[in-house]
């Protein structure tokens, strides 16, 4: 099975407004693309489409070849907002087995669950900081913990919405060089307005307005090169393999 992403004919809407439309998509196992569009333009719902948290209105979705419901646990996903209580007394590694949650009976951690737990955080580099109280971090440092989350469950897929957000450049490179290593082993989907950070290493942009276009990117400089989305963007050059005539974005 080559494909981690399929979708074919998907659309969605809230309240009949639609969101996403006419959907058709593939994204082969080890890819590292890069999700961007304007805000309200569907990035996030995308994502939750493929966790099985939002089910499409008409088409089909397969995620690593099953329905996205079927495939949730070989899935990490790190969302754009933690929703975790900064008042709340808990620590690095509790964190982290929230990514486990939902694998043993009886509610409780597993040694094996403490073992991945461990490890993620072992490739996030933050292993010192495990018994740490997680509101006192950094805002790099809680970015990092928040993958490792992702990380708990030893997915094959990588989803990530707006990861570098609160993030600044010195621990951006840190961030990229992490990305790199598990792109080896795993397919990463990130939603982010800002691609500079990752220039050397995304190999495809899923450009989504309500419908989706992907392009391999050849060469991606991380200047800014045009302002299109209301100044919420910062666009890449990319190569077009999506029509003859090429893509607008309107």
């Amino acid at each position: 099975m080559k494909n981690a992403v399929y979708l074919k004919n998907v659309s969605f809407s809230f309240s009949e407004r639609p969101v996403l439309e006419d959907v058709n998509l593939t994204i082969k196992r080890g890819d590292f693309a890069s999700i961007v569009g304007p805000n309200g333009g569907g990035k996030t719902t995308f994502l939750k489409l493929l966790l099985g948290l939002q089910k499409p209105d008409s088409g089909e979705i397969l995620v690593l070849g099953r329905k996205p419901a079927k495939s949730r646990f070989r899935v990490g996903y790190m969302p754009q907002h933690a929703n975790l209580d900064m008042q709340f007394p808990v620590t690095v590694m509790d964190v982290v087995l929230m990514g486990r949650l939902g694998r043993s009976l009886g509610g409780r951690y597993s040694k094996k669950d403490r073992e991945a737990a461990a490890k993620a955080l072992s490739e996030v580099e933050m292993s010192g900081s495990a018994n740490h109280m997680f509101r006192e971090l950094s805002g790099g440092q809680r970015q990092r913990v928040l993958i490792a989350r992702a990380l708990c469950c030893e997915p094959e897929l990588l989803l990530l919405d707006e990861p570098t957000s609160n993030v600044d450049p010195e621990m951006e490179e840190a961030f990229l060089n992490i990305l790199t290593e598990l792109n080896q082993r795993m397919t990463i989907l990130m939603a982010s307005h800002d691609l500079g950070f990752v220039s050397q290493v995304v190999k495809s942009v899923i450009c989504i307005n309500r419908r989706v276009v992907i392009h391999p990117t050849s060469e991606i400089n991380g200047a800014i090169i045009k302002d299109i989305y209301g100044g919420d963007f910062r666009m890449v050059r990319h190569d077009h393999r999506c029509s003859e005539k090429g893509h607008r974005h309107d």
